[in-house]
């Protein structure tokens, strides 16, 4: 796992001088990865055993009376309060 780590480091870090972009890291156990951009969520679920690449992702999007968004981006909110800033 520190080896992606420190790949996706090297890779995203154009990303990382662009206004507005923050990256964190944090301890918490991988269950998904939630990719978040205003009102919508894309969230690839992990499959034991399979690449993420072989996982299903699931296009959400908040709607009136709907709680799933809600749900994932409350927990999204949980682990980047307690993740850790990179320098730039």
């Amino acid at each position: 796992m520190a080896a992606k780590i420190r790949n996706v480091m090297v890779l995203y870090r154009p990303l990382r001088q662009v206004e507005g972009v923050e990256i964190r890291l944090h301890r918490t156990v991988f269950y998904n990865s939630i990719y978040r951009r205003d009102d919508q969520l894309l969230v690839n679920t992990h499959v034991y055993g399979q690449p993420a690449a072989n996982a299903p992702v699931f296009h959400l999007r908040k709607v009136a009376g709907g709680d799933m968004v809600s749900t994932y981006t409350g927990s999204f909110e949980a682990v980047w309060a307690d993740a850790v800033p990179i320098d730039s």
